[in-house]
């Protein structure tokens, strides 16, 4: 999904440490608070003041979107800014994102996109303000002039819209100055308002670019020229992070690393107390399962998967995953070890095979045949293998890149999320889950799914696929 092009526009750059430091250590503020050095419009014609330390820009007649971009590009970076906006005038703040000199076509995701001269195209922080419009997405994800709406994914009618709405409207401050925080690492993109976590996603299609502030075109509505919207405070720090480390926030609220990235610490076969001895490899941050001889078939008969020497009941747990062509794999959840495999034909216990435990499925959907067997899908990625389906319209970062998997546990409510985005929630022993176990490969085990606790397990399925950054937040007991 990368883009093929990155800034035909010749930019400046200019060296982090040229602008005025802030109090704290490491930020840099992006905006003087005197004039508009370091800044320069793309796409529309706004009218953009500075007065007071403020910077405003104000909407007109007969152009499009407009943005106040940053001469400077970022990549892994924390931002934070405070607007106060028009409720009429829509705005946003744009991050990672690009602009070329003349038409371009790039590939994303599978899909042609043509971008004329000068048009900014990238993620946007969302800002929106107008109760009257009945939606309040500020701090929502937009890919500006590429694929749409990010989060909310389901648009103003569906239900996370509509939830989305709900807690923006809650928190945010019409006619005062509101906080916007953005984090960007690696895929990982992240949002805040008023300290208000909003939306997050995991997306690789363009790691740098520029920082834009937009004044949303009013086309010829007389009602809405001159409506404004002003930045203040606006400051950055760099992030530099390395794989398979915690942050200071995941070590404040008590977040481990599941696996250390460097040694087999912490892991077992589950047919005894060594790691595999084939099959796995680890090298520059990468756990990694070598493919095996029969292309995905070879269901833990070469190494055999992994299980974590510990068991889980109650839990956050988050992996980036990435899959390889006609990949198959999973990570497993409440895993028995005592359990005999399971025949995926007969049903009938078995000498190899996988261990027994609730996996959500890491296949690749379109050239491995698993993707059209089972039932409604519940065999395709980041499903409930062989039980409950996922939303087909997940999130999914192509073969090759790296997407993030996100499992959470608590009591029997267990939800999958793939790329910042939740895609399965299920009751372990709900009648549905049942109903869904009882049509599965594992009807014939007793309980299948309701044990107190288990294992988190790593499948080696006969295919290559990484792991990285394997942690693990244990919550309390319900």
């Amino acid at each position: 999904m990368k883009a093929r092009h990155l800034f035909s526009i010749t930019l400046p750059i200019i060296a982090l440490t040229a602008a005025p430091l802030c109090a704290q250590e490491g930020w840099v503020d992006l905006f003087n608070g005197k004039n508009l050095d370091g800044w320069a419009e793309h796409s529309g014609r706004a009218k953009y003041t500075v007065e007071d330390g403020v910077l405003t820009g104000e909407s007109v007649s007969g152009t499009g979107n407009s943005f106040l971009c940053t001469t400077q590009t970022f990549g892994n970076f924390e931002l934070e800014l405070e607007y106060k906006c028009d409720a009429l005038l829509n705005s946003g703040v744009q991050i990672r994102s690009e602009v070329f000199a003349t038409a371009t076509t790039n590939n994303i995701g599978g899909k042609a996109f043509i971008f004329p001269a000068d048009r900014i195209h990238g993620y946007q922080c969302e800002i929106d303000m107008d109760v009257a419009r009945g939606r309040m997405w500020t701090g929502g994800i937009y890919d500006e002039a590429r694929r749409g709406w990010l989060v909310p994914a389901d648009g103003e009618k569906g239900k996370q819209g509509l939830a989305f709405s709900e807690q923006g409207r809650a928190i945010s401050k019409n006619g005062e100055w509101n906080k916007l925080r953005i984090i960007a690492d690696g895929p990982s993109i992240k949002t805040w308002l008023n300290g208000v976590p909003r939306a997050e996603i995991f997306d690789a299609v363009t790691p740098r670019g520029v920082i834009g502030l937009q004044v949303h075109g009013v086309g010829q509505d007389t009602h809405k020229v001159g409506l404004k919207v002003s930045f203040r405070n606006l400051r950055i720090r760099e992030i530099k992070t390395e794989n398979n480390t915690l942050s200071d926030e995941e070590k404040a609220a008590g977040w481990k690393l599941l696996w250390d990235g460097k040694t087999t610490d912490g892991w077992r076969s589950p047919k005894s107390d060594a790691f595999p001895t084939r099959s796995w490899r680890i090298a520059d941050g990468v756990l990694t399962v070598d493919p095996g001889w029969t292309n995905g078939e070879a269901e833990a008969q070469s190494g055999g998967d992994i299980i974590t020497r510990d068991r889980y009941a109650n839990f956050e747990l988050t992996a980036d995953f990435k899959t390889s062509f006609g990949c198959n794999s999973g990570i497993k959840i409440f895993v028995q070890p005592n359990i005999s495999p399971i025949d995926k034909v007969t049903g009938q216990p078995t000498a190899v095979g996988s261990a027994i435990g609730l996996e959500y499925q890491i296949l690749d959907d379109e050239n491995h045949p698993d993707a059209k067997l089972g039932r409604d899908g519940d065999r395709q990625l980041g499903a409930l293998y062989d039980l409950i389906p996922c939303d087909p319209a997940k999130p999914v970062n192509p073969v090759g890149e790296w997407n993030r998997a996100r499992i959470s546990s608590r009591g029997d409510h267990v939800e999958h999320w793939l790329n910042g985005r939740k895609i399965l929630e299920y009751d372990r022993g709900s009648p549905a889950f049942r109903a869904a176990v009882a049509q599965s490969k594992f009807k014939n085990i007793p309980g299948f799914g309701e044990w107190l606790d288990g294992h988190i397990l790593l499948q080696e399925h006969g295919s290559e696929v990484s792991f990285r950054n394997v942690k693990i937040l244990v919550l309390p007991a319900n």
